[in-house]
């Protein structure tokens, strides 16, 4: 419910503020850095997985991988 009130506040703000859409991929995305569709794509599943899990997809792998590097670290020393 937060999440839909601040989504619909940033709306707002980018329509009263009259920002352009370029002006605003410049400002904080990533996405209109790159020319490459993967890349481009990539970095949109990557903000929908950061909005809707709060941790980017580098995070989530880290984060497995510090995980099975914990268990068989744990099985070698058993």
């Amino acid at each position: 419910m937060i999440k839909l009130k601040l989504t619909i506040l940033f709306i707002m703000f980018i329509t009263v503020s009259g920002c352009t859409e370029f002006a605003l991929l410049m400002s904080g995305s990533s996405i209109a850095i790159s020319q490459n569709a993967y890349v481009k794509a990539y970095n949109g599943v990557d903000v929908l997985t950061l909005m809707t899990t709060e941790k980017s997809i580098k995070k989530h792998i880290y984060d497995k991988g510090k995980e099975h590097v914990q268990t068989l670290t744990r099985i070698v020393n058993d």
